[in-house]
């Protein structure tokens, strides 16, 4: 999350993965090139709200709080060097799959963050709020990982937002990814129930990891969609939100998912890449909700891009 993210008041909603986290760490974490300085000084003076009152630094969140943050402007020589570039903005307008006045869904390519941070300029919010400058409010309805592709919701209302939020957490929203996994996937494995720990500090990069202990409730259900000769095509539907967890819950049943360089296994990604695999095969392919105002059913698809069908085409034919 950038400065430039703030020029009027945000309001986020703090879900079950930020629970437990500092308000100052959290907010030092999420408003990158923010000065620390700056960060306590809005905490000091109440300009940052949890649930409309005031709170100290060491506010531990909540899942179900409603964070405000107040605005914070770059200074317009800074403001120029974030100006998000015409072909990320022709990338992104294309990717459009669904927009009415409350929310639109894009088909979020592979390798585009959701939001700047970690280095990275802009992300999927940044790029969107440049193309659509009349909008006052663009707000993540949740998140994928970077190279992660497909259905990714925002909300142009705060309304939207809420009633959005409300429905991930009593899981109306209904999120199916497709995986190309190592091996044969045993079609009697429907479902992964292993509780997840994320550290923010691991030195191997893997920062989810199965703990029995210190882990966070975890369940992902899998369906076979097309067996190949050294790979399975799995639907997953994650029941739980947690970070990597379709990733780790593959990985920890003994199939990686495709090209992943965080939890997957080498010697299978070269054999997918011969193959023409070129990057994570984790795609949210189908997306389903009740419209925040209609409140009529919703399903929006998310088409694979080529590469990833034609890799798909590969291997059927080396299966035959």
């Amino acid at each position: 999350m950038k400065e430039n993210d703030h020029r009027s008041v945000s309001f986020l909603d703090i879900d079950e993965d930020n629970s437990g986290q500092r308000i100052d760490n959290w907010l030092k974490r999420e408003l990158k090139g923010v000065p620390t300085s700056l960060i306590y000084r809005i905490l000091r003076k109440g300009e940052v709200r949890v649930n409309k009152k005031r709170i100290k630094p060491e506010y531990k969140l909540q899942a179900g709080d409603v964070l405000r943050i107040p605005p914070i402007h770059l200074d317009q020589k800074k403001e120029a060097e974030f100006t998000v570039g015409d072909r990320l903005q022709k990338v992104i307008e294309e990717s459009i799959l669904f927009e009415d006045e409350v929310m639109l869904v894009i088909n979020k390519p592979s390798g585009i963050a959701v939001h700047g941070g970690s280095g990275l300029q802009f992300g999927v919010i940044e790029t969107l709020r440049q193309i659509r400058p009349n909008i006052k409010q663009l707000e993540l309805v949740h998140r994928l990982d970077k190279e992660t592709s497909g259905c990714l919701m925002i909300a142009k209302k705060r309304s939207a937002l809420r009633n959005l939020h409300q429905q991930l957490r009593e899981k109306v929203v209904d999120k199916r990814y497709w995986a190309l996994v190592s091996g044969a996937w045993p079609s009697k494995l429907k479902r992964v129930e292993l509780p997840l720990f994320k550290n923010e500090n691991a030195a191997n990069g893997r920062n989810v990891k199965v703990d029995q202990v210190n882990g966070k409730p975890s369940q992902t259900r899998f369906k076979v969609l097309r067996r190949f000769s050294e790979a399975t095509l799995v639907e997953a539907f994650p029941v739980t939100g947690r970070t990597h967890q379709i990733r780790v819950h593959a990985t920890e049943s003994g199939h990686p998912i495709a090209l992943d360089d965080r939890y997957g296994e080498s010697e299978f990604d070269k054999k997918m890449k011969r193959m023409g695999v070129n990057r994570l095969f984790l795609h949210a392919a189908t997306l389903t909700f009740i419209h925040p105002r209609s409140e009529e059913k919703v399903r929006i698809e998310a088409p694979l891009e080529q590469s990833l069908k034609d890799a798909l085409d590969n291997l059927a034919t080396e299966s035959n």
